[in-house]
C-alpha cells in the first residue's frame, strides 16, 4: 500500500504542477513576463534563471507556481499580466484547468490504450432467465443511452445509474438500430441467476467489449472524461442541497489515503497501479472543474471579476480598483486554507477511527 500512496502522492503533485504548467505555457505564448516557474513548493533544490525566467525544483513534491509579472499588482511593464486585453487574460486564466483536464484524458487514453479493449453500454446478452427481454423490454444490442434521465456513455455510468436506481422501476432510453426507444417503468432490478454454475445476484446483463482501435480508444475516453465531469458537478449538486456534509469531503490526506487503498485492490502490482492511474484521472479532471467555480482564489473567481471589470468600464469608462480584487481574493484565499484545514483535520480523524 505505501508504494501506491507514494506513486499517488507523485501523481497528485504532478497534475498541479502540470496546471500551473499551462499557465506558464499560456503566458508565454501571449506574451506574458513569466518571472519563475516552479516544480514543488518549499525551499528550492535547483535554481536557474533563462532569460527572464528564473526555473526552480523545490523540495516538497506537492503543487508548483507560475510568478507572472504584474498578476498580484499593477506593473508598468508593456509585457505584465495587467497590461495585456481580457481575451489574453482569460485564456492565461483558463489554461490551468484546460492542461488538467488534457492530463485527465491522456491518462485515461494510456489506460484503455493499455488494455486492449474496454466494455461500452451496449447489451451483448442475458442471463438465463432473464424476464424483460423482448419487444416491450430490452434486446441484444441495445445501446443504453440514459437511465431515468441520467445520460449514460460509458459502461461504467450504467453500472452506476443502475445501481443508483436501488431497484425501483425505471426509464431507460435505448439506441436500436439506430433509432431510440423509451422504456418506461422497467421493473428491471438486481436477482439470483445462475453464471457458469454459480449462483450471482446481478441485473441479468452482459454487456458488450469494444476494440481499442484509435477512433474507439479516443472517442471512449473522452466519454469517461465527460462521464468524470458530470460524477464532479452531481458531487456539488449533493452538497449544495445538504445531501453530502463538509465531513464527507476529502483533501489531500483523504486522497492519497484512498489512492492507497484502490491500489492496494488491485489484486497485482499492474493492476494496482492502473487503479491508482484511473483514480488520478479522475482528480484531474475534477481540479479542472474545481479550479473553474466562480469562487474567489480559484482561476474561476479571477475570470468572473476579470468579466464584471470588463463589464464596469463598459458602462461607466473606469477600470475597477485593482486592490479591491486584491481584497476579495485575499479573503478567499484566507477561507479555502480554512476548509482545507478542516478537511484535512477530517481526514485524519477518519484514518485514525
Amino acid at each position: 500500500m505505501v508504494l501506491y500512496i507514494i506513486v499517488g502522492l507523485l501523481l497528485f503533485g504532478l497534475l498541479i504542477a502540470v496546471h500551473e504548467g499551462g499557465h506558464f505555457l499560456a503566458a508565454k505564448g501571449l506574451g506574458v513576463q513569466v518571472n519563475e516557474f516552479s516544480v514543488g513548493m518549499g525551499p528550492a533544490i535547483l535554481s536557474r534563471q533563462r532569460g527572464e525566467t528564473v526555473y526552480s525544483l523545490r523540495a516538497l513534491p506537492l503543487g508548483g507556481y507560475c510568478a507572472m509579472e504584474g498578476e498580484e499588482e499593477d506593473s508598468q511593464n508593456p509585457r505584465s499580466f495587467s497590461r495585456k486585453p481580457a481575451w489574453r487574460k482569460l485564456i492565461i486564466l483558463a489554461a490551468g484547468s484546460g492542461m488538467n483536464f488534457l492530463a485527465g484524458f491522456l491518462l485515461v487514453v494510456v489506460l484503455f490504450a493499455s488494455a486492449g479493449s474496454f466494455a461500452v453500454p451496449v447489451i451483448r446478452d442475458f442471463a438465463e432467465g432473464f424476464p424483460y427481454a423482448g419487444e416491450e423490454g430490452l434486446q441484444r444490442g441495445d445501446r443504453i443511452l440514459s437511465v431515468n434521465g441520467h445520460r449514460v456513455s460509458t459502461y461504467s455510468e450504467a453500472v452506476t445509474q443502475l445501481s443508483a436506481a436501488a431497484g425501483a422501476p425505471m426509464d431507460l432510453v435505448v439506441e436500436r438500430e439506430g433509432e431510440r426507444v423509451a422504456l418506461h417503468d422497467l421493473p428491471l432490478q438486481p436477482r439470483e441467476y445462475t453464471v457458469e454454475g454459480e449462483r450471482v445476484t446481478m441485473y441479468g446483463l452482459f454487456f458488450a467489449t469494444q476494440e481499442a482501435t484509435l477512433p474507439n480508444l479516443l472517442a471512449q475516453s473522452w466519454h469517461t472524461c465527460g462521464y468524470f465531469a458530470r460524477a464532479v458537478w452531481s458531487g456539488l449538486e449533493m452538497l449544495v442541497r445538504g445531501q453530502v456534509a463538509l465531513e464527507d469531503m476529502s483533501g489531500p490526506v483523504g486522497i492519497v489515503s484512498y489512492l492507497g487503498q484502490a491500489g492496494s485492490q488491485g489484486g497485482s502490482l499492474a493492476a494496482g497501479l492502473q487503479n491508482v492511474v484511473y483514480v488520478v484521472a479522475l482528480i484531474a479532471v475534477n481540479l479542472a472543474i474545481m479550479n473553474l467555480l466562480p469562487l474567489p482564489a480559484l482561476d474561476g473567481g479571477r475570470i468572473l471579476l476579470l468579466l464584471v471589470g470588463e463589464v464596469w468600464f463598459l458602462f461607466s469608462g473606469q477600470k475597477l480598483n485593482p486592490r479591491y480584487e486584491a481584497w476579495i481574493h485575499a479573503v478567499g484565499f484566507f477561507l479555502l486554507i480554512l476548509l482545507m484545514v478542516f478537511v484535512t483535520f477530517s481526514d485524519i480523524g477518519k484514518l485514525v477511527e
